[in-house]
């Protein structure tokens, strides 16, 4: 695997915010980084894509793939060594690879395939459609959750990832995750 793409080795506890937009992958992620005092990795994608739009009007563009997933791994590799235990990810190249499908038809991208089969997570958190959808400059598939949801979660299937879906509240989903991550802890 390119050199780039390559993910930090780390006894660390690593956590995935997995699913749809808008469904709360962030707020989870800073919340329980901030319960279990710990570092959780925003999504790349996010700043990077805000810029291109502000800069030219585009959102994402097929060739934007690669620079995306390098600037992941890159976040999640500076921020593993600072974890305590536990670090949270808001996204991760798998993620990237599932949207990519979506967006791209036919979409075929070896170095990025390859990435996303070989990075290794302890636990994902799946996030249900079942909360508000916020629009923003990026986002667009707000009549297209439940597709995306299952999308997600066939990823997750298929690769066979151990994962727990969270829905309801915010505070139900934490305390939910909460309980999946101290099971996790006390069998470390």
């Amino acid at each position: 695997m390119d050199k780039d793409l390559q993910q930090q080795p780390s006894n660390c506890i690593k956590i995935v915010f997995f699913g749809p937009e808008s469904t709360g992958k962030t707020t989870l992620a800073r919340q329980l980084a901030e319960h279990y005092q710990t570092q959780w990795v925003p999504e790349f994608a996010r700043d990077y894509l805000q810029r291109k739009y502000d800069d030219s009007g585009v959102i994402c563009e097929e060739k934007d793939l690669i620079p995306i997933a390098i600037g992941q791994i890159d976040l999640e590799n500076k921020l593993v060594v600072l974890a305590n235990k536990v670090l949270f990810c808001d996204t991760n190249v798998l993620q990237t690879y599932c949207y990519a499908q979506v967006y791209y038809t036919n979409f075929k991208n070896e170095r990025l395939e390859q990435a996303a089969q070989k990075h290794q997570y302890t636990y994902y958190f799946l996030t249900d459609i079942d909360v508000p959808w916020e629009a923003d400059d990026l986002r667009d598939k707000p009549n297209e959750r439940q597709a995306m949801f299952n999308h997600f979660e066939r990823a997750l299937q298929k690769n066979n990832l151990p994962y727990t879906q969270l829905s309801g509240s915010l505070n139900t989903r934490v305390e939910l995750a909460k309980k999946q991550i101290d099971k996790l802890l006390s069998n470390d």
